[in-house]
Order: structure tokens, then sequence, then C-alpha cells
């Protein structure tokens, strides 16, 4: 590549690609050059695109393997290659621990952990016999790494997500590298579900110390090091994108001087 972050020529699945943070690095591997592929369970009404260049849809339940399988199989015969995997699509509703069924928290470790994982075997399959290798980067959650009450079984999907790159880029190295992108608070068209209106998530905005919650481009931009040269001898690491973590509560909650200079 003519620089580091030329994707040109690249080939890049995104699943859950076509909204929210999946949409935003979708565009930011666009915006680079390369050829995006990206699924789901619907076709979103717009798919990604900059500059005259759009992503290509195709459908998968990325809790199905079969249908893992064939997304996979349907980029490479479309593309001819596999470069980049980001395993974006997850999620979860809020749900108590204490009265969550088993089915139902099941379900959330499959999409976000179970899912994951299946994809990357499939895309290492591939990127194995491939001169150049290939790089996937999981995207994970400050769930991870704080508590998250509400969503617990997500929280420990995403942790165990984490913990499995770390694994994988032992593995699979040196053809394969994996990583993951510990992504905070960020706002997307389905924010007001979270946070309430505007003035909700200018809120809970200003309790991040960087000022404001993060965009789909940010998680992007951290994907778009963790898959390009720059970025040749980093594996089975997690960078936190999260604008500098969350203040601790006691912060708010002293009323010493050393407290109140603190926040």
């Amino acid at each position: 590549m003519d620089t580091p972050l030329d994707f040109s020529g690249k080939v890049v699945l995104v699943t859950g690609g076509g909204k929210g943070v999946g949409r935003g690095i979708s565009e930011r591997f666009l915006a680079a050059g390369a050829d995006v592929m990206i699924c789901g369970r619907s076709e979103p009404e717009t798919l990604p695109e900059v500059d005259g260049r759009q992503a290509v849809f195709t459908p998968c339940d990325v809790r199905d393997f079969e249908q893992v399988e064939a997304c996979v199989e349907a980029t490479i015969k479309r593309f001819g290659r596999l470069d980049v995997l980001v395993n974006n699509a997850g999620g979860a509703p809020y749900a108590e621990a204490a009265t969550a069924s088993p089915r139902f928290s099941e379900s959330i470790i499959r999409l976000n952990l179970i899912a994951p994982l299946n994809f990357c075997q499939v895309a290492n399959r591939y990127m194995q016999q491939q001169e150049s290798g290939g790089s996937i980067v999981n995207i994970a959650s400050v769930s991870t790494i704080r508590p998250s009450p509400g969503t617990a079984a997500y929280g420990a999907a995403k942790a165990g997500l984490v913990n499995l790159g770390t694994s994988l880029a032992v593995e699979w190295a040196p053809k394969v590298r994996v990583n993951a992108v510990i992504a905070g608070l960020v706002q997307t068209e389905q924010s007001h579900l979270h946070y309430g209106d505007e003035e909700g998530i200018a809120a809970v905005g200003d309790t991040i110390p960087l000022g404001r919650m993060a965009v789909p481009q940010d998680i992007g931009d951290a994907c778009l090091f963790l898959a390009s040269p720059l970025a040749s001898y980093v594996s089975g690491a997690s960078i936190a994108v999260h604008g500098g973590g969350e203040k601790p509560a006691f912060l708010n909650a002293s009323n010493s001087d050393v407290g109140s200079k603190a926040q």
C-alpha cells in the first residue's frame, strides 16, 4: 500500500455494518479505499457510501453457523479475498440478572461471543491461505472492564470476547492478527432509547472526561489503525476508545477540597 491507511485493493467484512457503530466502521474503510461487505438479518434502507463507493450487502443471521459460512463465502466469491473481519454485530436489551431466563442469557452470549468466535474461525480458514494473511478486529464494550448492571450477560460475553482474542492471536500467528476495540458510550441514531432527549444525551456526554460521547467514526478510526500496517506488531491487544472512561462516582459525592478540585 502507498500509505499505511490506504486500503485500496483490500476487502473488509463488517458484521452489522449497515447502522450505528457498524455503519461508521464501514464508512471509514470505504473512505480508505477498501471494498466493504456488510451483513445483517435485513438490508438497511441505504447502504454505507463514501464518494460514490458503496458497501455490498449480504443477508446473515450471525447466530447461525451455516449462514456465517455462507456470508464469508459470498465475500470471497464477490471480491476474491478477505483481508479484514470486523466483528461488530451484537447488543442486548435491559434485563435484571435476578429474573432473566436461562434462554435469554444464552441468546445474549450466543450473539455477543459465540457468533464472533464462529466468524473468526471461518475467516481464519481463508486468511491463512493468503500470502498476506489477515486481520480480525472484535468490537467489545466498556462493559468488559466495568460493572454492567441490567446487561450482565452482555458484559460477561464482551469480556469473553476480549479474552478470546488473546488466545486466537497466539494460535493463528503469524498469518492472522486478532485485536479488540473496547468501545465506550457511542452516540448513534438509537441513543435516545438509552439516554433520553438531546439534553439527556448532552448530560451523559458531560460525564466523560473528553466532554462528549463517541461517534461511530471514532470506533472506525481505531479499526482502521488495528487493521493497517501501522499495527503490524499489534496482536492479542485491546484498545479502549472511551474518551477517558467514566469519572469515579466518589468525586461527585465528596465534599472535600481535594475531591472538588479533581472533578
